[in-house]
């Protein structure tokens, strides 16, 4: 297998320039402020402690805790008009039985697998959506990185979409809600076993996904050993330490890429 330097610096470049790009698609101060609520609440804040973290009134909080309540609870009666995409090659090097919904490509360029981008879009309103963007490390460290979830006028998902998978060879592939919730929340679980907690955008965003069933079918880590790739912005020493002394790690039989081993 070929590591993915290359692809990692391109996708982790790309989501850096696409965060500003969504915080200024014509949002309202009001839409701003209903996003800080739901950021705040998804946290555990209640409507008082909010209203004094954001130095706004409580009378103006309230509804807007309300309006959150209300659409959470809508999202998750219509699972069916979540849109999923991930990127090509996400299927490399983690083992998993064949499932006929799930998008394999045997294809897909060497060295694609590991970093994989999932994007999920769910209504917001009638002209605009909701959206996430996890990258995740499926061999080592988990969901590395989060943007969302954040409003985006539909007019622009298709154009957004192509900017947030730019970074790969190949287009994104549409996926089961099932398979998207599997590749984040399983990863993050794996992760965790090796000593390594998700991004701290993750607690904010991990309801967009919707209740998992936990039961995840995908063993990770490349070829089910832990395999850490470093990444462009990454404490490699800090990373290779957790490794070294986690218990998991050592019993898998962990592999480092030769320039970890040669740092």
């Amino acid at each position: 297998m070929t590591p993915w330097p290359q692809v990692s610096r391109r996708v982790v470049g790309l989501l850096a320039a696409v965060r500003p790009r969504l915080r200024n698609d014509g949002v309202m101060s009001d839409e701003v402020l209903l996003q800080q609520v739901r950021q705040l609440r998804a946290k555990g804040a209640s409507p008082k402690e909010i209203a004094r973290a954001l130095r706004v009134s409580p009378a103006k909080i309230a509804p807007l805790v309300r309006l959150i309540a209300a659409q959470n609870a809508e999202l998750q009666r219509r699972p069916d008009v979540v849109e999923c995409w991930i990127s090509p090659g996400w299927h490399e090097g983690l083992t998993f039985a064949p499932h006929p919904d799930w998008p394999v490509n045997p294809s897909a360029p060497d060295g694609a697998g590991g970093l994989v981008t999932v994007m999920v879009t769910r209504p917001d309103q009638r002209s605009r959506s909701r959206v996430c963007v996890y990258l995740v490390d499926t061999f080592c460290l988990g969901v590395k990185n989060v943007i969302g979830p954040e409003p985006v006028s539909n007019n622009r998902l298709n154009r957004l979409r192509y900017t947030v998978f730019a970074g790969y060879d190949e287009l994104a592939v549409p996926a089961p809600l099932e398979l998207a919730q599997h590749l984040v929340f399983g990863a993050v679980e794996f992760a965790r076993g090796l000593g390594f907690e998700p991004h701290p955008d993750f607690a904010t965003a991990a309801d967009h996904l919707g209740a998992w069933s936990r039961h995840c079918p995908i063993e990770f880590g490349y070829k089910g050993s832990p395999f850490y790739i470093e990444g462009p912005y990454d404490d490699v020493e800090s990373i290779a330490s957790t490794l070294a002394g986690t218990p998991a790690g050592q019993a898998l039989g962990l592999k480092l890429n030769a320039a970890l081993a040669m740092s």
